[in-house]
């Protein structure tokens, strides 16, 4: 199943809901639209929050996305992921097609 990392910031109105089942209802979202969220961290920098989640395409992705950010009033920024050693198989294929 394709991996997805979704990149939040809170909103004053996304703070002030804080709490365990908010958290807990994102992770039904996630399950709801055929997905499992596989981690969820608080970070310091550029993004307040980041989920791993795992959904099985980027309909439902995008789905999961809009569905969080109406519950909890944090912006999202959703990206797939590519694990290192496809994305190392998928450069030396270009490698090789730049040369025909």
């Amino acid at each position: 199943m394709p991996i997805f990392m979704m990149f939040g910031n809170y909103t004053p109105e996304a703070l002030r809901g804080i709490s365990p089942d908010r958290t807990h209802q994102v992770a039904e979202i996630v399950a709801a639209n055929g997905g499992k969220v596989q981690a969820m961290y608080a970070v310091m920098g550029e993004h307040d929050l980041v989920f791993i989640v795992d959904l099985p395409d980027q309909e439902r992705a995008l789905m999961s996305s809009v569905a969080i950010e109406r519950l909890t009033g944090i912006i999202l920024r959703t990206s797939p992921v590519v694990e290192v050693e496809k994305f190392d198989r998928l450069v030396g294929a270009v490698a090789q097609v730049e040369r025909i």
